[in-house]
């Protein structure tokens, strides 16, 4: 099997691909590689603490390795930043980066190109299967998640903190994708096949942030329920 690297949010959809590589044994797993938040220590977009991504790297068991970025981050920094990243694994030997994309286009595209200048290949293991199928199948198998953050312009701030469930699933809006593709929601995986343990936490507080926006006439608006580490 091809030494490889896979990219984890600590959401459904990541954890779900993960699932099925190792069940297939499609690649050697060597790391889990998430970009934090520099400025608080937080899983990228979906705001969750460090210490639960290090919970559940525990209880996969397989290493993690984290990129720091700045709050405000250019794209030039990012992906200078993860070829940093990136070549120092190609000297342990790894060369494949796995996603849980599922139909994005132009997000592969783009992962592809830039991991090729770099001499690695991308794989997608749950591209374009149908994304209700998905979600059934994730919840199914016995994964249990929170919804961390979403997009208000889409969802209600009811909807941020929920299970992801079959109830959370019937009451989505037409125009929100099942896995939340687009990124309508966030969620953090606590239970499930993959792990050996479930990951310990509580709820915390609920909070709204705004971030800048292009469109000056549309807020950039998200809900985010803070998920706290519990140690007893």
């Amino acid at each position: 099997m091809n030494p490889s690297i896979m990219n984890w949010s600590g959401g459904k959809d990541s954890a779900l691909c993960l699932y099925y590589v190792l069940k297939n044994k499609l690649f050697d797993v060597r790391y889990l590689l998430t970009t934090l938040n520099a400025s608080n220590n937080r899983i990228s977009m979906h705001g969750v603490p460090e210490a639960l991504l290090d919970q559940q790297a525990k209880s996969i068991g397989i290493a993690i390795k984290k990129v720091y970025l700045p709050e405000k981050n250019s794209m030039g920094n990012y992906e200078e930043t993860i070829s940093m990243i990136l070549s120092d694994l190609k000297s342990e030997g790894i060369s494949t980066s796995i996603f849980g994309d599922i139909f994005l286009e132009d997000l592969r595209k783009y992962r592809e190109t830039q991991l090729a200048k770099l001499g690695f290949k991308a794989e997608f293991p749950l591209w374009n299967r149908n994304t209700n199928d998905i979600a059934i199948d994730f919840i199914n198998k016995g994964f249990k998640s929170v919804i961390v953050s979403i997009d208000s312009q889409l969802l209600d701030k009811s909807f941020v903190g929920r299970i992801y469930d079959k109830s959370f699933l019937n009451d989505l809006p037409k125009n929100v994708d099942s896995c939340g593709e687009n990124g309508e929601f966030h969620s953090f995986v606590f239970d499930g096949p993959i792990f050996k343990n479930p990951i310990q936490f509580k709820k915390g507080d609920i909070v709204y942030k705004e971030y800048p926006s292009e469109n000056k006439y549309k807020k950039n608006g998200f809900w985010y329920c803070d998920l706290i580490e519990n140690k007893t």
